[in-house]
């Protein structure tokens, strides 16, 4: 992690378009914490932060590499293989990098000792300084597909990160195996939200999958006057706190284009943000 035992807040949700990004950078700013941005797939906390950017480092992972001379095609990498990243075309292995969970079993069944390993790079980390925050930011290389160790190194950079007793990760959207590894480990997980049917329908996946995990949460409502109630109808019959709600604005979707923050659009929510945060996190307040 960032440093030992922060306290770690993920905001997530079950869709993209949420305003989940938006609701981080503020959290970030207003606890004085650092953001890490595990939306490696599509990271734009940077476009609100504009950091300069201090150091970058690759990210890689082992593949198989197959030595066609020694290779019989036996078939014993492709009957270990769950996932299918190997295949014997013309009496040979043949590899599929973009499946490979990187396991190395493999390697370790090969009678002839015909498959080895190479790294791959899948992608980088880089950590921004702005008088706004410190971003740690991870980003997936084009053509690559295996997000989670990338979402993990991400989780795992702490080169030149300022001490906090809070940190802040801004998650990838929906339910799928990126935000389960984002989320995983993390003290409190905030669900972001928007009062819509599709709102609803996604939250309540992410909510069924963050109790799957047993971690603690609650939601936060963006554009909270611009749907319905069933969002807050489905919260209070499932006992969920909603402890963030945000209002539908012309001026903060202005601002949001312009690349504003949110408490540059609505610097009132400041003290509300900070409220929850203190009572989350006692101490965890830069």
């Amino acid at each position: 992690m960032v440093q030992t035992d922060p306290f770690v807040l993920a905001v997530a949700s079950g869709k993209g378009g949420t305003g989940k990004t938006t609701l981080s950078v503020a959290l970030a700013q207003v606890a004085g914490a650092p953001l890490y941005d595990c939306d490696v797939e599509e990271p734009n906390a940077h476009l609100f932060v504009r950091p300069q950017w201090q150091d970058k480092q690759d990210v890689t992972r082992r593949v198989p590499l197959i030595e066609t001379e020694l290779c019989t095609g036996c078939g014993a990498c492709t009957e270990l293989c769950q996932f299918n990243a190997l295949i014997i075309v013309g009496h040979k292995a043949m590899v599929f990098e973009e499946l490979c969970h990187s396991c190395g079993g493999c390697r370790r069944v090969c009678p002839t000792q015909a498959i080895h390993e190479t790294d791959v790079t899948i992608g980088s980390v880089s950590l921004g300084l702005s008088a706004k925050l410190t971003l740690v930011q991870g980003c997936m290389a084009i053509g690559q597909v295996m997000a989670p160790p990338l979402i993990r190194a991400t989780r795992n950079y702490h080169h030149n990160v300022p001490p906090a007793k809070l940190a802040i990760l801004d998650c990838p959207p929906g339910t799928s195996c990126p935000m389960i590894t984002a989320v995983r480990g993390s003290d409190f997980v905030l669900l972001v939200t928007e009062p819509t049917p599709f709102g609803l329908n996604d939250l309540q996946l992410a909510v069924e999958t963050v109790r799957q995990l047993q971690l603690p949460f609650a939601v936060a409502i963006n554009r909270a006057d611009s749907g319905d109630r069933r969002v807050h109808d489905y919260c209070q019959r499932e006992g969920i706190e909603v402890v963030i709600e945000i209002p539908e604005l012309r001026h903060v979707a202005e601002a949001y284009s312009r690349g504003e923050t949110l408490l540059e659009a609505l610097p009132q929510q400041r003290q509300l943000l900070q409220n929850w945060l203190h009572q989350l996190c006692p101490g965890g307040l830069a």
